[in-house]
């Protein structure tokens, strides 16, 4: 649309050196439910571009119905699970807004938002909203501080033998396809002298046997892959399956996963978890820069 954005600007404005043409109509000339027509075929962020370029513009990018269309489906719903209930006399527009931002659930312990782009919702749960073997015993795990999680703090892993993390949700999800992600850490990430730096002493066990990702939906959806974790000192998210939101859906959907690595033979360590994501499978591509 930035060709578009340069097409409409032109001769919107005159420079300070020539007079405007009054015989000739221009862009603020439009009527605002003109322009509100054009706003609605545009995405969300264009609009605020556009709504940049003179007062009809400005005024017709509050339109409800403009922003109506550009809502999840389900958006009271969603709004009604984050917030507990849903906000009366918000404009469309406001309710945009505060969607798109990352919004905080269930103590703290989820987060949600809609993509800026397209409108699809996202979820993202923290380890500690999880059901995780052994997280209480400090001989096995530990909860420490990150600035690269969106929950501010990981679990990481020290060593156990038996590897096990269960999560569930229950979400009003859009119809559509999402993906399910674990986003995890081999090494114990920290910072010297302001650096990034990455402690892979612990490291082991991960390189013999495959982790076992899987999901299950109240449905009867299932998906399960494994890897063995083989990528020290990034964070890299494993994908543990898809599932599908029927357009028919109309309520809440129940979703489980988990991750396990359990043969006993051998113990295994050095790991950080920190959160499962739920996204739109066509947007997946994003991950690389969560």
């Amino acid at each position: 649309m930035g060709s578009g954005l340069s097409l409409f600007t032109n001769g919107s404005s005159s420079s300070p050196s020539r007079e405007r043409d009054l015989s000739k109509p221009g862009l603020g000339d439009l009527p605002e439910s003109c322009v509100a027509l054009i706003l609605e075929k545009l995405d969300p962020v264009e609009i605020c571009r556009f709504s940049k370029l003179n007062r009809a513009f400005r005024s017709a990018s509050w339109a409800d119905f403009v922003w109506e269309s550009k809502l999840p489906h389900d958006y009271r719903s969603i709004l009604e699970k984050i917030l507990g209930g849903f906000p009366e006399k918000l404009r469309k527009r406001d309710i945009y807004n505060f969607l798109s931002r990352v919004n905080s659930f269930d103590d703290g312990t989820k987060k949600a938002w809609v993509d800026k782009r397209t409108s699809d919702l996202c979820l993202c749960l923290s380890v500690k909203g999880l059901s995780v073997t052994g997280i209480d015993d400090r001989r096995y795990w530990n909860h420490i501080p990150s600035d690269e999680s969106r929950f501010a703090s990981v679990a990481y892993l020290q060593h156990v033998w038996w590897f096990q993390v269960d999560g569930e949700i229950e979400f009003p999800f859009p119809a559509g396809t999402y993906s399910v992600f674990f986003r995890l850490h081999l090494g114990k990430p920290g910072k010297r002298f302001g650096w990034k730096v990455c402690n892979t002493e612990q490291i082991h066990g991960w390189d013999i046997k495959p982790v076992q990702f899987q999901i299950w939906t109240e449905d009867g959806q299932h998906s399960s892959s494994q890897c063995k974790l083989t990528e020290p000192g990034t964070w890299s998210h494993y994908h543990a399956g898809d599932f599908v939101v029927g357009k028919s859906k109309g309520s809440s959907t129940k979703l489980k996963f988990s991750m396990t690595q359990i043969d006993c033979t051998h113990t295994k360590g050095g790991l950080c978890v920190d959160s499962v994501i739920v996204y739109p499978s066509s947007c997946k591509d994003r991950l690389r820069r969560f």
